[in-house]
C-alpha cells in the first residue's frame, strides 16, 4: 500500500482521514501523539515545521503529500513550507504527489467579479501573502522536480461544517452591509473539501491550480441571513460599510471587505469532483437534520 503524509492534520484532514486510511498508509506529522490519530491506523511522526531539525525523518518515507499546515502568524512569508520542502528534498527519492491547501485569500478584492485560476494572486492582508508565498515556493519545486513529483494547489474559501458554522456572530449581533454595498462571499463544506484532496492525487494536473468551492454565489449578508433564519436567530442589523469597518474587528473586516465569485468549472472538468454539499443551503440543510437527529437520541 502506498505511503501518504498529511501535514497538518487538522479538522479537515480528520474528517477525511477514515477514507484515506482505506487507500493508503497514513503517515502524519505531529507535535505531540494523538491517541484519536492512533485509534484510526494512523502512523505519527513527531516533528514540527519551525524547527528544521525535527523533520529529518520526512526524506524518502512517502509517496504523497497533503500539506495543510498554515503559514506562521507573523511574517510576510512561509517558513514552514521552505522547511518542508527542504526536508523531503533530502531523501533519495521524492514523493510523487503533492497537494497543498491555499485560500481563496490570495486574489484579493476582486469588486465582485467571476474570479478563475488564471487571475494573477493580489494579496491585501498579510495573512494571504504569507499564502502567497508559500505557494510560489512550491510551484517552484514543481517546476524544478516535476518529473518526479507532482504538485497541485487548492484554494478554499470559507470552510464550514456542522459544527463550524458561525452563529456566535449572529449571537453578538455584528452589523453586516447593506446589500447595495455588501461583499460577493464564497464557501466550500469541510467534508467536500477533503473529497477535494483525494480528487487531487489521483487526477490534479502537474503544478496546476484550483479553485474547490461549492456553487453558491452570495453576498456576505444573504449568507448569514440564512444562517439566523435556519437557526430562529435575529438576522443582523444593516449599516452602511463605513459604519460596519468602524464596528466589526479588524481581521473580521478583512474578510468582508474583499468580494469575488469563484469559478470551480476545472474543479468539476478536471479533479471530476461531485460535492455532497453543492451549495450552503444544502450545508446547512444537513447541519440542521444532525443537530435535530443528536437532539432525539438524547431525548431518547
Amino acid at each position: 500500500m502506498r505511503r501518504l503524509l498529511i501535514i497538518g492534520c487538522g479538522d479537515v484532514m480528520r474528517r477525511t482521514l477514515p477514507q484515506l486510511v482505506l487507500r493508503w498508509q497514513v503517515l502524519a506529522l505531529v507535535r505531540r501523539r494523538d491517541p484519536q490519530l492512533a485509534a484510526l491506523g494512523v502512523t505519527q511522526i513527531e516533528g514540527d515545521l519551525d524547527q528544521p531539525r525535527t523533520l529529518r525523518r520526512l526524506a524518502g518515507i512517502c509517496d504523497a503529500v497533503i500539506h495543510s499546515a498554515p503559514p506562521p502568524a507573523q511574517g510576510n512569508g512561509d517558513p514552514r513550507t521552505r522547511n518542508l520542502i527542504a526536508a523531503l528534498q533530502r531523501g533519495k527519492s521524492l514523493p510523487r504527489q503533492l497537494v497543498y491547501i491555499s485560500t481563496s485569500g490570495v486574489y484579493g478584492d476582486c469588486g465582485g467579479v467571476r474570479v478563475s485560476e488564471t487571475r494573477s494572486p493580489s494579496a491585501q492582508s498579510a495573512r494571504a501573502t504569507r499564502r502567497v508565498d508559500a505557494e510560489r515556493c512550491l510551484r517552484r519545486f514543481g517546476r524544478q522536480h516535476g518529473r518526479h513529483c507532482r504538485v497541485s494547489i487548492l484554494r478554499a474559501p470559507g470552510i464550514y461544517a456542522e459544527d463550524r458554522l458561525p452563529l456566535e456572530r449572529l449571537h453578538k449581533q455584528l452589523p453586516l452591509m447593506l446589500h447595495a454595498e455588501d461583499s460577493y462571499t464564497n464557501h466550500i463544506h469541510a467534508a467536500d473539501l477533503g473529497r477535494a484532496c483525494s480528487a487531487a492525487l489521483a487526477r490534479a494536473r502537474p503544478n496546476r491550480v484550483y479553485n474547490i468551492n461549492d456553487d453558491s454565489s452570495l453576498a456576505m449578508g444573504e449568507w448569514f441571513d440564512a444562517l439566523a433564519d435556519a437557526y430562529s436567530l435575529p438576522r443582523a442589523p444593516r449599516l452602511p460599510r463605513e459604519e460596519v469597518r468602524q464596528l466589526v474587528p479588524p481581521m473580521q473586516w478583512s474578510f468582508m471587505s474583499e468580494s469575488r465569485r469563484l469559478d470551480n468549472t476545472r474543479m468539476k472538468q478536471e479533479l471530476r469532483l461531485h460535492l455532497r454539499y453543492p451549495t450552503v443551503a444544502a450545508g446547512i440543510m444537513a447541519a440542521i437534520t444532525t443537530a435535530n437527529q443528536a437532539g432525539k437520541s438524547c431525548s431518547g
